[in-house]
């Protein structure tokens, strides 16, 4: 039974409240375009509002002693765990993704938030042997207000996961929900409100282009990290310089390829290539492995596994266990898919699997997943993120030839490498223009590993110290020996 249309607050200075400006921003289920709530759409008053709560709390969060601010980190992840049934079915609902895999998010997000309420005492400076006799140190201190833009695809996630750095770092935070799949939020909201002090932690939801680059904007955040598109990502950084000079990290998207050596089975080829799609989530992962590179050898064999694979996934109803693909996460999304599916037509790919709206649906984002064949990187639908369930497969006649097919475009955030040949394998990865590079596998993510792109992917990394670290600066320190004076 759904939960009935209502409005969803989100979460300023340690009360849940409603925009100043009285309006909502509606979601809607994507697999029936039935209503399921609505949050607040904030604009730059309310956003102003959270960075001054933020600014207010911040002094007195960094004076915690780093055992305080773990224990509230660790707080937030058991209560995360203890709604976790209520945030699950919210999250598939309000996402389209399917259920199975949709179960790993928060715990994905408790155990990031336990990852980094350990390493806090590594936020260590350094001594300095600059001049004889004197002492030069290094301290690292945190921006202060930090603000964070997360995305659709994973919204609870990345919402909860990614306010554990900048919190150990002893920063207050401002967090942008998606405004599309936006009402996890409310219910990460209330538990903030009773973990932290008010305004430690704030939830402003809303547009964009309305409070996203108020965030961004504003002179007190002179910390911003985003995850998203490169279009959005390019116009936080325009807005980012605009208005200060500010540290702005970015995860953005991703073309990204998987090679496949000539020594691999064609079954283990095609059911890699499959899994490392995402289907599971539509294709709406920034590190779906959508361009398949094949040798010619065996790419007729490949490519008809792999068709007869897509062609076998059942979509359905993403709440249903049995269900391996659910609808887009939006209407923009759909139409996104779709504009590309017509552009790879025209610019001569192969549609061999899917491109069109499945027959058994009558509302809803709903597409059948996509595969294109003979592919070649002249075409749009090899160099530009689809973000969305379409699987190109390319041919190549050399080692030589694969690499170069894969770094043919402006991403270079993640890749993939199929093959038994250890030197093959370090002979690519060694070339391949990526910041993350799976070997004999796809897809999955590692505690204490950077995540990040490089080219047009972004910039900075996560998921490790680094990430940590990147939420303070550095003030050196030089301490000029005397001689003593005695009495």
């Amino acid at each position: 039974m759904q939960t009935p249309f209502h409005q969803r607050p989100m979460l300023i200075d340690g009360e849940l409240c409603a925009g100043t400006g009285g309006e909502w921003l509606a979601s809607v289920d994507p697999a029936t375009e039935e209503p399921l709530g609505s949050v607040p759409a904030a604009d730059g008053a309310d956003v102003r509002r959270a960075v001054d709560a933020a600014s207010r709390a911040q002094p007195a969060w960094n004076a915690l002693a780093m055992a305080q601010r773990a224990e509230h980190l660790r707080s937030l992840g058991r209560a995360l765990g203890e709604r976790a049934d209520q945030i699950l079915d919210l999250e598939v609902r309000d996402t389209g993704n399917t259920i199975t895999k949709m179960r790993r998010d928060v715990a994905s997000a408790i155990r990031t938030l336990d990852y980094f309420a350990g390493l806090g005492l590594e936020i260590k400076g350094e001594t300095v042997p600059a001049s004889p006799g004197n002492l030069h140190l290094t301290l690292r201190e945190p921006y202060g207000v930090v603000g964070r833009i997360v995305p659709f695809n994973h919204p609870l996630m990345f919402a909860a996961s990614r306010i554990a750095a900048p919190l150990m770092a002893g920063n207050a935070i401002v967090v942008k929900p998606p405004e599309s799949s936006p009402l996890s939020a409310s219910v990460l909201a209330e538990i903030c409100r009773d973990v932290f002090p008010p305004g430690v932690v704030n939830l402003v939801t809303g547009l964009g282009p309305v409070a996203g680059d108020a965030l961004v904007r504003h002179p007190a955040v002179k910390r911003i990290a985003f995850i998203g598109s490169v279009q959005t990502g390019l116009a936080i950084q325009r807005a980012a310089a605009e208005t200060g000079v500010k540290h702005v990290t970015l995860e953005l998207g991703g073309k990204n390829p998987m090679l496949v050596g000539p020594d691999v089975d064609p079954a283990e080829a095609a059911a890699a290539a499959v899994a490392g799609m995402n289907f599971a989530w539509q294709g709406q992962s920034c590190g779906s492995t959508s361009r398949v590179l094949v040798p010619e050898s065996m790419y007729d064999e490949v490519l008809e596994r792999i068709v007869a694979a897509v062609d076998a996934l059942r979509l359905g109803d993403p709440r249903d266990p049995a269900s391996e693909m659910g609808p887009m996460n939006s209407r923009a999304q759909l139409d996104k898919v779709v504009r590309y599916v017509a552009v790879g037509r025209e610019d001569g790919a192969q549609l061999v699997a899917g491109g069109a709206r499945p027959a058994q649906f009558e509302r809803g984002f709903w597409h059948q997943p996509t595969v294109f064949a003979g592919v070649d990187m002249t075409m749009r639908i090899a160099r530009e993120e689809v973000f969305g369930p379409v699987l190109c497969v390319l041919r190549y006649r050399d080692v030589d030839e694969a690499v170069a097919a894969a770094n043919a475009t402006r991403y270079g955030l993640t890749a993939a490498i199929l093959t038994r040949d250890l030197d093959l394998a370090l002979y690519w990865a060694r070339r391949v223009q990526a910041g993350y590079v799976w070997v004999n596998g796809q897809s999955g993510h590692f505690a204490g590993t950077p995540f990040g792109g490089v080219k047009d992917s972004g910039t900075g990394r996560e998921e490790n110290l680094g990430e940590l670290l990147s939420y303070t600066e550095t003030k050196t320190l030089h301490l000029f020996a005397r001689e003593p004076a005695w009495p």
